[in-house]
């Protein structure tokens, strides 16, 4: 693991495209699970299970891209669609030798409830975000659903590769509530992780749309704007109901549904509840916690 800043942001992208790619510990026993049922289940029954850790469905998508077949003229953005373009019995094959986060971390426990941390919010803004792309007839929901699962995947491969680093920007936003985060990565790192992420998606030719999702510099397009609001709601609201920043989230869902705020609290919270059914996945309290508290009354 790392314990201090690489020498240049392509010494970076460099070692963290081609380190590997850990999971969950629970995501491998319910793959397993799968595979013994394997005549019985669907490729919706796998991708129910990716939707919780990024980092499969990183895994899932990276490994359609590097065994694309020439035929194959539409870019695959979803985990569902990727397992039906190569079955079920092949995606098992092609992932019997999955590590677990929590094995690679063991000796880091801070980090280990850090990444744990990331890979919970990731999840809350999944589902916000497949939620608001359903109320608003987006014409493809999953692909949406994906952006936001893998936003955060150069926060959550920091945390993996780099814990000391990934702690020391986590401190230094902890004990600064009106710090930037791309300003305390950039003290530590040298650059943000908005930027270090879009780099690895290319060099993991990731499809160029799902880059664009995931890329908050086009936040005007109305989809791509979907992804950045439920990602900003699920880091907020992550630090308790009274965060200072989830007035502005609010506004921004009630524009972005065209409905008004008492609507989009209450969108927000059901969908805040549904998240907190996952809460055995993470080792780490979901949003759900600090309800029924009022996000919009603070002070």
């Amino acid at each position: 693991m790392l314990t201090t800043p690489l020498s240049s942001f392509e010494a970076w992208v460099s070692y963290m495209s081609q380190c590997g790619l850990p999971v969950m510990a629970r995501t491998i026993h319910e793959i397993d699970s799968l595979r013994n049922n394997e005549d019985n289940i669907t490729g919706r029954d796998i991708a129910r299970v990716l939707l919780h850790d990024p980092m499969m469905t990183l895994q899932v998508i990276r490994y359609l891209q590097d065994h694309r077949r020439k035929s194959q003229v539409t870019d695959v953005t979803t985990v569902e669609h990727a397992i039906m373009m190569f079955g079920t019995r092949a995606f098992f094959e092609a992932f019997t030798e999955l590590t677990s986060i929590e094995s690679h971390l063991a000796d880091e426990p801070a980090a280990l409830a850090g990444v744990m941390r990331v890979l919970s919010r990731a999840f809350h803004a999944a589902l916000y975000v497949h939620e608001w792309a359903v109320l608003r007839h987006d014409t493809d929901v999953e692909e949406l659903t994906s952006a936001a699962l893998l936003h955060d995947i150069a926060e959550i491969l920091l945390w993996i590769t780099a814990p000391k680093l990934a702690l020391e920007i986590h401190f230094r936003l902890r004990g600064n509530p009106l710090l930037r985060s791309a300003v305390a990565q950039t003290d530590v790192l040298g650059f943000p992780l908005l930027q270090l992420q879009l780099a690895l998606a290319k060099a993991w030719h990731l499809p160029p749309l799902l880059m664009e999702l995931m890329d908050d510099r086009h936040a005007s397009h109305p989809r791509v704007r979907t992804v950045v609001l439920a990602v900003d709601l699920a880091r907020h609201s992550a630090n308790g109901w009274y965060d200072a920043a989830l007035p502005d989230d609010f506004i921004g869902i009630a524009d972005l549904l065209h409905i008004n705020l008492d609507e989009a609290r209450q969108i927000v919270l059901r969908t805040t509840l549904q998240a907190a059914h996952a809460k055995g996945w993470y080792r780490y309290p979901p949003a759900a916690t600090w309800l029924p508290l009022e996000p919009t009354r603070a002070g």
